[in-house]
């Protein structure tokens, strides 16, 4: 017998149907003698219509009462997957974030939890009992609920999940796993049995959406092993020994460690380049100093010093929606950083190769490089960690970069 957690993203409870589905899965899980805690998102779009109609009626909303709103869209999905549990003869019942209690800080709309209390959970699972738990949701020092942000069901999961002492996180969306690539980029892109959570964080962080950079996070941090999986399988037809899936864990899991494990990209870049800036300490606090005052995060940064050593070009990225905001503050901010010429492009791709195994093997950069030179593939800017190496390309050549590396690295036939 194993303790889970089975979170539902938006798209597996989209209707009653599904909801009706979600339920079949559970039922699964209880037939095979385990204690089942579930986490629910809102249905699909039902976030968005929430999020619509308190900016239609307040542009300039109070955060408390935009958080009272907006969390009912999973309140409505965890008491349809309580009826719909017992319906089918399971003993279950629902839970807001504030019953249980979910305690956060006082951000509202962008929470983080600080401490869950699992005793009441716990006694419930024990006695047989299925808890349905809004996601996304939790108490504010204020006593108002209070939403985690984007991705707050993930986190809230894995956040129960550890708190309980479960087995396993089990995160079931629309798709069967995390791929060493974008499958609709390249076809021939591989389901992966099992990826460490560093690899899995740079994955979150590098561009792969099918979980949020938060959730993997809290996930390291307490050692939550988390299985990736599809909520569309037949529930009647999933074999118990070994479901299909990625299984997110510690790295001394993994028996058999590739040298690259996947290749990430994203769009979401803007570069900008300051031309002969005078060579001089605190001219980088200078250029970043405003960007932070601004709440712009920056990403790569490249610096070039002339030959004679008296300027210097610095390089870097933000996200494209901060593009146009970001240049204007160092327009503004000319005078007292005292560059030349400032150069922007905002149609530029990060292509990142991610894989724990890099720490062990030479050469893995150098064939990235070499790869793309073959392909006519300019390089703009480049940065490294222990398990990445990411690289700015511009845009047109996105899906030619990812197919390339995907195969150089021998990922086609992993």
């Amino acid at each position: 017998m194993a303790r889970l957690v089975m979170k539902f993203g938006g798209t597996s409870v989209a209707d009653i149907a599904r909801i009706r589905n979600v339920a079949q899965h559970v039922k699964r899980e209880v037939d095979h003698g385990n204690e089942v805690a579930v986490v629910v998102s809102a249905m699909a779009g039902a976030t968005n219509q929430l999020v619509a109609w308190t900016r239609e009626i307040a542009p300039y909303h109070d955060a408390r009462e935009y958080d009272a709103v907006v969390a009912s869209g999973e309140q409505v999905t965890a008491g349809l997957t309580a009826l719909a549990l017992q319906e089918i003869g399971i003993d279950a019942r629902s839970w807001q974030g504030w019953q249980i209690p979910i305690s956060t800080d006082e951000t509202h709309g962008a929470a983080r939890i600080t401490a869950i209390d699992g005793a009441v959970l716990i006694d419930r699972l024990q006695r047989g009992q299925v808890a349905v738990i809004a996601g996304f949701q939790g108490l504010a020092p204020d006593n108002r609920i209070a939403t985690l942000g984007r991705g707050g069901s993930d986190t809230s999961a894995v956040a129960i999940a550890a708190a309980i002492g479960a087995d396993r996180c089990d995160i079931y969306t629309d798709v069967d796993g995390i791929y060493t690539t974008d499958p609709r980029v390249v076809p021939k892109a591989q389901r992966l049995a099992q990826i460490s959570y560093e690899e899995m964080l740079e994955l979150a962080s590098l561009g792969a959406r099918v979980m949020q950079v938060r959730s993997v996070e809290l996930a390291m941090v307490h050692r939550v092993r988390t299985f990736v999986r599809s909520s569309f399988e037949k529930p009647d037809e999933i074999p118990a020994a070994e479901p299909r899936g990625t299984l997110i864990c510690d790295e001394d899991e993994i028996v058999e460690k590739k040298t690259v494990t996947g290749i990430a990209y994203s769009k979401d870049e803007a570069q900008l380049t300051l031309r002969r800036v005078k060579d001089k300490p605190g001219v980088a606090a200078a250029v970043f100093g405003p960007l932070a005052a601004a709440n712009i995060n920056v990403d790569m940064i490249v610096q070039n010093v002339s030959e004679d050593a008296a300027t210097t070009d610095i390089t870097f990225t933000v996200p494209i929606a901060e593009h146009d905001r970001a240049r204007k503050v160092l327009e503004d901010s000319s005078a007292a950083i005292g560059y030349e010429l400032i150069q922007s492009s905002p149609d530029v791709t990060k292509v990142s190769v991610i894989g724990i195994g890099m720490r062990s093997h030479a050469g893995v950069a150098a064939e990235a490089f070499q790869a793309l030179a073959a392909r006519g593939i300019n390089i703009r800017a480049i940065t490294t960690s222990e398990i990445k190496i990411s690289m700015l390309i511009d845009a047109p050549f996105t899906e030619l970069a990812v197919r390339t590396l995907h195969s150089v690295y021998g990922l086609d036939d992993s």
